[in-house]
């Protein structure tokens, strides 16, 4: 073997110790800190929009449990894809929506993060934004989930509450476009 075959085969071995070593690194990024999210529909719009790319935090939702009204990137099973809506309901409240607005243990409760303009212009038109529903008591370990849009949402009104165990990572960076780069959380 001349110099030549060395040089190129140390260069082989280099690649290929650099392509190992990168492909356990997005392994252990995307399992145990941040999961890559791609939205699909218009179930969190305007928070989040169609199409849009990111990456959700794995890390926080194994050390603490979810809060009210956090985004989360959850497993919908019957369907075996990720999904993205809001906590609304935490364990053992009884959660309501009557006349468009959100009632937890009977108490209103208010929804800042909703888009007062484009509800405005949802019920303009004659549609109820948020059908009512309830009052639905969530058990114990299970949260129920509503998506920002609620006229466009299947969400916990319609698969019932999410087991803590289905819900995977918290709050969504966006990346993609570029011109829309935000955090979409709380």
């Amino acid at each position: 073997m001349n110099k030549g075959d060395d040089k190129f085969l140390i260069a082989v071995k280099d690649f290929i110790k650099s392509m190992v070593i990168s492909l356990v690194l997005v392994i252990l990024v995307t399992q145990f800190i941040a999961r890559p999210v791609r939205v699909e529909g218009l179930s969190m719009y305007p928070s989040l929009n169609d199409k849009e790319l990111g990456f959700s935090n794995i890390l926080s939702m194994k050390m603490k449990d979810p809060e009210r009204f956090d985004v989360l990137v959850l497993y919908l099973d019957s369907q075996k894809k990720h999904i993205v809506k809001r906590v609304i309901g935490l364990p053992g409240e009884v959660v309501e929506i009557r006349d468009e607005k959100l009632y937890i243990d009977g108490k209103e409760v208010e929804q800042p993060f909703l888009d007062t303009d484009y509800v405005r212009e949802m019920t303009s038109t004659g549609k109820e934004f948020s059908r009512d529903f309830g009052p639905i008591k969530v058990p114990e370990g299970e949260y129920f989930m509503l998506g920002d849009n609620r006229i466009r949402s299947s969400d916990s009104r319609d698969y019932g509450t999410f087991k803590r165990d289905a819900i995977k990572s918290k709050d969504v960076f966006v990346f993609v476009p570029f011109n829309k780069i935000r955090t979409v959380g709380k």
